[in-house]
């Protein structure tokens, strides 16, 4: 299975944090999701195709994702509503787009965000493509960026 696509999506997150949170990030061990791990509040989701298709998640557990928003928006949010999915949503749009720059040989159109809520979700990515996990740690709290591609190379 090849992987490299991953670091683009790793780089896009962290970098990300950085400009728009100001906020240090790291990756965390990367692993491969199995239906037991990880179960989340709030998820933005965007789906990717061309000559690879799969889709790139951020998922938060609820207070992660108030102070992920209050960061990128300077101001405090502790409800769920707009602001939060919005947030959220706006937040994996730039993390996709940033790594599509390095990923041209695929060729990828990027979806419109769809951000889930609702508490101890999962999300399930297309049948028979793995989806890589790696979680993100920052002064923020933890949270998950998952990728899931199905690339020619391992088709």
């Amino acid at each position: 299975m090849d992987v490299s696509y991953v670091n683009p999506f790793v780089m896009s997150t962290i970098e990300t944090l950085k400009k728009m949170l100001n906020v240090e990030g790291k990756a965390g061990k990367l692993a491969l999701k199995d239906s037991l791990q990880h179960s989340y509040d709030v998820t933005g989701v965007i789906g990717l195709t061309g000559e690879a298709a799969g889709s790139i998640c951020l998922s938060f557990p609820q207070d992660v994702a108030f102070r992920v928003v209050s960061a990128l928006l300077g101001m405090e949010v502790s409800m769920m509503g707009d602001e939060v999915t919005d947030g959220i949503g706006e937040l994996v749009n730039i993390v996709a787009g940033n790594a599509k720059q390095y990923l041209t040989k695929y060729n990828l159109s990027i979806s419109l965000p769809k951000v889930v809520v609702g508490r101890n979700h999962s999300v399930a990515s297309m049948s028979g493509i793995p989806t890589i996990v790696v979680p993100i740690l920052s002064s923020l709290g933890e949270f998950a960026m998952e990728i899931s591609l199905k690339t020619p190379e391992a088709g």
